[in-house]
């Protein structure tokens, strides 16, 4: 959008004859009094007063609007491929708008759209195009438009307005009052006989394109930076949209999708809305809904927002894809907050209509190199060169590889729960970091809590089952392949992890679904993580040298038969509050530890086991707990094999050699 009017407007005005035919013949149409002025600003290149006859334009001409252009009911307006119409930067005063019974009919074609905007083409520079229609609406007959005070409304559901094909909008959305706005593209009662395709909204200070009642469809429909809502919709419309690409790069916007009262179930098929600003999704208010068929989403911080509590079965996802409720911190006390909603369904992420679609559309609007985000599909190689952002999921597809090479640094947005890397089955993830230069992923201050941490799902079992479901993510685990591969991570440093999905669930700095034996882990650490640092759930993976600080949950946690093993494994605790060094629970694998340092400068507990759960442990060193042994479901000690013996509650446990971290450079790296 940036070179928008340098390249659309640089040519100087010219001014030509005008084309003046009559709908029903090759005769012109007579053209009274009350037409003259029109006609004349017509000829001169300007697009002004209310047009009662048709015109076709001339698309050698550059017009310029410089107030209302109204056509009028039995009028029709024809603007040929190619054409360019620019708006004066006159605000609520500047705009196009066909009243009911007028037709327009934009001809723009790939090569030569049809393109009208503001000469900077800034949000709010001028009112955009409005349309009225002979559909219902849920507003009645006769209802009034917010925008024009037009009326609007009928019972012919099919309604023709015209034809709308290959247009491009720049600047709209000028303000009217504090609850009213101009839009990009204002479809008000338009009917089902109406065509409208391809079509870009481009820096709308508004909506993109609103629906007020009415049947029209839309499809190949493109949306970038529109401040409030991309495709907005009320009153009943019950149209539907075929592809559609939304961009969010600027941020503040409202959100992608707004529905508001009556339902009348639109139709949205393949749809892909990006954000590099975080930011609302799809956002249904009252009892409005819609029925969406292959939604891909990257970069939201919340996916479905249901505004009033409305009832959530109006919105219905043709993919099964599941909502979970959100956690909302307010005022350090974590409560749920059942309206607003992420998807735990992986395949949002992969695009079902892309950028490359919209080749036609000027605009250098694309994902910067260095932003990771959205679907990892085919094999990904980053550069240590450049520092990159995780600004939301970044989703390694099954059978797709990304790889990050020795020293690359990787900022997390503090974007808690929207904001993780995960590898799925099948997928695999290739951490190459070296000792003295190690991979950092950590967000901007490494705050608990600030963002998602990693996570990897695989084939080996679990007591979960085949395919089970991941807490986290709603990812898909387990299989039978206990020697499963999901590559290799080594050298790496995590920090600002566990953000809260809700009361019972959490990010870990890395949880490992299903893992298997294959998988090479080894030089870890996790910092300041609000949940645990790593948590097995099932699988046979192992791990060497793995250093914990300060996690708020557990250091190391597992569940669900893990039946690894860790080697030399170091976790210190020097805040208040955690739960314990070690939590196991379920089903007991009997998982191998070998050299285990804890150490408490605050007390706490430091080895729990819960239900049936233990493990073996060699060299075992605490320090400083208040708690060393702790079997919360009075399971059996037996079960806890500590240097050849059965744990005691007892027990110092602070005779083992401690593990020596001195050549453990690695874990000292930072962004």
């Amino acid at each position: 959008m940036k070179n928008l009017i340098v390249k659309l407007f640089s040519a100087s005005f010219i001014f030509a004859a005008l084309t003046l035919t009559s709908c029903d013949s090759d005769d012109p149409a007579p053209i009274g009094p009350e037409q003259t002025d029109v006609v004349k600003n017509l000829e001169a290149g300007i697009l002004k007063g209310t047009l009662k006859t048709t015109v076709s334009l001339d698309a050698s001409v550059t017009y310029n609007l410089t107030g209302q252009f109204i056509v009028d009911e039995d009028a029709t307006l024809n603007i040929p491929a190619g054409t360019k119409i620019l708006a004066e930067d006159g605000g609520t005063d500047v705009y196009i708008a066909v009243l009911r019974g007028g037709t327009i009919n934009i001809n723009g074609n790939a090569g030569n759209p049809v393109i009208m905007s503001s000469a900077d083409g800034e949000p709010g520079d001028w009112g955009g195009l409005t349309i009225c229609g002979k559909a219902t609406t849920t507003a009645g007959v006769d209802a009034e438009a917010e925008v024009g005070g037009f009326k609007y409304g009928g019972t012919e559901d099919g309604d023709s307005s015209g034809s709308i094909r290959h247009l491009q909008i720049a600047g709209t959305g000028a303000q009217i009052n504090s609850e009213s706005q101009y839009n990009g593209i204002s479809f008000y009662a338009v009917g089902s006989n109406t065509t409208v395709e391809n079509i870009a909204v481009i820096n709308g200070d508004d909506d993109g394109v609103e629906f007020f009642g009415g049947t029209v469809s839309v499809s190949n429909l493109y949306l970038e930076n529109n401040s409030d809502d991309s495709i907005d919709w009320t009153e009943g419309w019950s149209g539907t949209v075929t592809n559609a690409y939304i961009s969010h790069t600027v941020a503040g916007f409202s959100t992608a999708f707004e529905g508001d009262k009556d339902n009348g179930n639109p139709k949205f098929i393949n749809i892909t809305a990006v954000s590099t600003v975080g930011g609302k999704a799809l956002q249904f208010k009252k009892q409005s809904g819609a029925t969406i068929t292959n939604l891909s989403l990257s970069g939201y911080d919340i996916d479905l927002d249901m505004a009033d509590a409305g009832d959530l079965s109006n919105v219905v996802f043709a993919d099964n894809y599941v909502p979970v409720a959100m956690q909302e911190d307010d005022e350090n006390t974590a409560d749920v907050d059942e309206s607003k909603l992420t998807f735990a369904l992986n395949t949002t992420v992969v695009p079902t209509v892309n950028l490359s679609d919209f080749d036609w559309v000027d605009t250098d609007v694309s994902l910067e190199s260095n932003v990771l985000q959205g679907a990892v599909t085919g094999t990904v190689t980053l550069d240590a060169s450049i520092n990159y952002s995780l600004n939301s999921s970044y989703i390694v597809q099954s059978g797709a590889k990304l790889i990050i090479p020795a020293g690359t640094k990787i900022t997390a947005r503090a974007g808690g729960t929207g904001v993780y890397l995960a590898v799925l089955q099948g997928g695999k993830i290739e951490i190459n970091g070296e000792p003295n230069n190690p991979v950092v992923i950590s967000s901007p201050n490494g705050e608990p809590g600030d963002w998602g941490g990693l996570t990897i799902c695989g084939n080996a079992t679990t007591t979960a089952g085949v395919n089970a479901t991941a807490e986290i993510g709603g990812f898909i685990y387990g299989g039978t392949q206990d020697d499963d591969d999901s590559g290799i991570i080594k050298n790496l440093v995590i920090k600002g992890t566990g953000a809260q999905i809700n009361s019972e669930s959490q990010y870990n700095g890395i949880s490992l679904y299903a893992v298997g034996s294959k998988t090479i882990i080894e030089n870890i650490a996790v910092y300041d993580g609000d949940d645990d640092g790593i948590e097995f759930f099932g699988g046979s993976a192992s791990v060497t040298n793995i250093y914990v600080e300060n996690t708020s949950d557990d250091a190391i946690d597992w569940t669900e038969g893990w039946n690894g093993s860790v080697t030399n494994t170091y976790i210190s605790h020097t805040v208040a509050g955690f739960s314990t060094a070690f939590e196991a629970d379920k089903d007991n694998g009997n998982p191998l530890f070998t050299n285990v340092t804890a150490i408490s400068a605050v007390g706490g507990k430091a080895l729990q086991f819960k239900k049936q759960s233990g493990a073996t442990i060699n060299n075992l060193y605490l320090s400083g707990y208040d708690t060393n042994i702790d079997m919360a479901d009075d399971g059996p000690l037996a079960n806890v094999i500590i240097d050849g013996n059965a744990a005691t509650t007892t027990d110092a446990y602070n005779t083992g050699t401690q593990v020596d971290i001195s050549t453990w450079t690695w874990r000292n790296a930072t962004l």
